[in-house]
């Protein structure tokens, strides 16, 4: 998956407040679930509504936050973190109201955003995730992909599956990660070296 994302700041030296922060990382992890979007309906699976559309995007930016709530949860303390968390939150909700009504006419896009991603982030909290990897754990994966699945036509949902667990979702969390990384969120782990 080729997509690019803004990984360097201004040459100028500068203190980077958390809300662009946040807004770097919501406008990026937006591209990237446009770009999984794109690559579902390329193996044409069955996606044939705008509605539809906007509930898979949905799925895979309420997974990319309850990710990032994981991947910072040792670095980044409590409050600090939920603070993060729920401007990236209200972020991301502002990205579904604003495409939702583009395609559904005026409306309050955001509630139902909002309302879906507590109880992802509930679902989710009872996965597993991989911590050296930095990824989500098989429990996760399948998980997630279920909750995508579901939102495709019935006649896809058993063979996408496997599709976004173990080809889409792995490709996806590398770039989503790369960006992570670019705006300071978290760093590369050392190499272990045992020689």
């Amino acid at each position: 998956m080729r997509i690019r994302i803004k990984t360097k700041w201004s040459k100028y030296e500068r203190e980077v407040s958390v809300e662009d922060s946040v807004g770097v990382l919501a406008f990026n992890a937006w591209k990237i679930a446009m770009q999984t979007l794109l690559e579902i309906e390329n193996e044409n699976f069955q996606i044939e509504t705008q509605v539809q559309r906007i509930a898979v995007m949905e799925e895979i930016v309420s997974f990319m936050i309850h990710s990032v709530d994981r991947m910072v949860y040792e670095s980044i303390e409590d409050d600090d973190r939920a603070t993060l968390i729920t401007l990236y939150a209200k972020k991301m909700a502002d990205h579904v109201q604003d495409n939702a009504r583009d395609f559904s006419g005026p409306g309050d896009y955001r509630t139902p955003f909002i309302n879906k991603l507590n109880e992802r982030m509930q679902d989710y909290a009872e996965t597993s995730w991989d911590n050296e990897a930095v990824m989500p754990g098989f429990n996760m994966g399948r998980l997630f992909a279920n909750h995508v699945a579901n939102t495709l036509g019935p006649r896809d949902r058993k063979w996408a599956l496997d599709y976004i667990q173990q080809v889409l979702m792995p490709d996806f969390m590398a770039s989503y990660k790369k960006t992570i990384k670019s705006i300071g969120l978290i760093e590369d782990k050392p190499e272990n070296n045992n020689a």
